[in-house]
This record gives C-alpha cells, structure tokens and sequence, in this order.
C-alpha cells in the first residue's frame, strides 16, 4: 500500500474576519433585563456585542470571513483543495457548513467537512489543516469558526445574553518547508460537560458560569505552557498571545500566570463578546489590520469551551 507524502511544514497564509453590522451595547440590554453596564464590565469585561439578522446565517458570516481570508492570502479559489467549517450553532445539522461555504465562495469539489469543539473549535480544525498538509491530503486549505450564537441564547437571562456574540473568523492555510503550525496539545473533560449545555432542540444555550470560570482560570495555563514547549519556543518568546475570548478576567488570569509580559494580549472580548469558534481567528484578524503584531511574530492560539474541549497551538503570523 502507498502513502502520500505531504509538505514539511504548514502554516497559516493569511486572516479574514467579518462582524454583523448590528450592535448591542450593554445600556441595550439594560433596558430588558435586570442589568447595568457596571454589573456587565466587572464581570465580563463586555461592552458591546454584534448580532446578525434573522436573515443572516452563519453559512454567511463565514462566506464573508473566508472571502476576506482568500482575497488576503494571493490565492484563487481553484487553489483551495479543502474547507473546514468549526461551528456549535447551525440551526440545523444537515447540510454542513462547509460544502455551502465552498460553493458560495467558488471552490469547486474541495473535501468539506465541520467541526463542533465548540469554543476550541477553531484551534481543533487549524490542526486538522496543517496534519491534512503534512500527510499529503490537501494542498491549501480554508479553515473557518463561525457562530450564530443570537440564535441560541435566552434574550431574558442576563447570566448568558449579555456574553455572546454573531461572528465568523477565517485563515488559509498552506504548505511550508519550515514549521508555521506548532503541534497541537489538546484534550476534554468529558466528566463537566454538561457545564455549557443545549438540553434539546427546543432550549437556549445553558452554562454554569461559576463552575466554568474556575476550571478555565486553573486549568489552562499548563496547556498553554505545553504548546509553547512542544513548539520549542518560551512564553517570553511570544509575539501575541490569542485566547479564546470567553470573559475578560478568564483572559487576563491565563495571560498572568503563562507570563507572557512581552506578548500583545487579544481582548476583542470588549467589543465583540464571546463569538465561540470565531473568536481566536476573529481577534487576530483584528490585530494584524490594525498593526498591533509583527509578521513573522509567534503568537500563542488557545481555544476552550464546551464539551469541555481544549486546543492549544503556536503559529507563525502572517
């Protein structure tokens, strides 16, 4: 039997991101439901969030984010030879996400398939793109997180309305003869996974928030310190460090205690909310538009949610 040979290496080419238009300040939502934008900052450190429409889905938002990525990265569409897709919010789960994402952006008869990691989503399908690369099953690949999460949330329970957010966030990623994509170290707490929950079709989304936010701020800082040793690089080394963007303290525990003081710390959180899978690409869109990291620069991704899943790479910035 043959076995296919891929490129030494990956590494992510360019980003794209997209945010609906609609924004919902805190002062918005106090107008709904027993809230203050002081209770709201304190504890989430959220200002704003954006919402998609009824008549946007996250099939669009991702559209949108991964025409943003390909424009950016120099390729065509014909060039891209797999489309991944990491959501948690289709309003339903057949057609994927993935093969509607590749029409739409004229990638023609590309392997499509989605991802649900929930918030870790995003890291979970980068790793799969750079292992499909290596081992020789795609050349270029588009990997996208995006999250209708209006969809899903109770507008009159101020415990998660006031945290999500509609979002998408892209990246193509291509073959490298050196190492952009550092391995991945991830893993589940199957034993909490009902912290984050939708009981059935028919339910809004359900987290136990305090449950949550202690295992994210004791939990993950080794996973992070992992990913930076098994990519051979020092925290201290890092250029950005790219959380997912769950709660503002949850960022600002992980970042303190990995110790990354020379490191640019995403917190896209303020004005976009907690966007799940699109979140991380989202963020460091943002960054690298606005000028805030080096190309070249090594930043840290670290995703975590429901299920409890978690994923941890270093990448080279493009």
């Amino acid at each position: 039997m043959r076995q296919t040979q891929g490129a030494p290496g990956a590494r992510v080419l360019a980003f794209g991101g997209y945010q609906p238009a609609n924004v919902i300040t805190n002062e918005h939502l106090a107008k709904t439901m027993d809230t203050s934008d002081e209770w709201i900052r304190s504890r989430v450190g959220i200002v704003e969030r954006r919402v998609a429409g009824p008549e946007e889905s996250e099939v669009d938002l991702a559209v949108q984010a991964g025409g943003k990525a390909l424009a950016a990265s120099g390729l065509s569409a014909s060039d891209i030879d797999l489309v991944i897709v990491a959501t948690c919010t289709l309003e339903t789960q057949i057609p994927n996400a993935a093969s509607r994402v590749a029409h739409r952006l004229g990638i023609v008869a590309p392997g499509a398939f989605d991802v649900n990691a929930a918030c870790a989503g995003f890291c979970y399908a980068l790793a799969a793109a750079a292992d499909a690369i290596r081992g020789g099953s795609a050349t270029h690949v588009l990997v996208v997180g995006s999250e209708k999460l209006s969809q899903w949330v109770d507008w009159t329970d101020r415990t998660t309305a006031v945290i999500f957010g509609d979002g998408a966030g892209a990246a193509v990623v291509g073959p490298s003869d050196t190492p952009g994509i550092g391995p991945v170290v991830w893993g589940s707490v199957g034993e909490k996974a009902d912290a984050i929950k939708v009981k059935d079709r028919n339910s809004f989304l359900q987290q136990e928030g305090q449950a949550v936010f202690r295992w994210a701020t004791t939990a993950l800082h080794p996973v992070a310190r992992r990913a930076c040793e098994r990519a051979g690089v020092r925290p201290e080394d890092l250029a950005a460090f790219v959380p997912h963007q769950a709660n503002l303290r949850i960022v600002e525990a992980i970042a303190r205690k990995l110790g990354a003081e020379k490191a640019v710390i995403a917190k896209d959180i303020v004005l976009s909310g907690n966007t799940s899978a699109a979140s991380i690409p989202l963020a460091l869109s943002r960054m690298i538009e606005r000028g805030e990291v080096p190309s070249g620069g090594l930043a840290l991704l670290l995703g975590f949610g429901a299920g409890l899943t978690y994923a941890g790479q270093v990448i080279e910035i493009p």
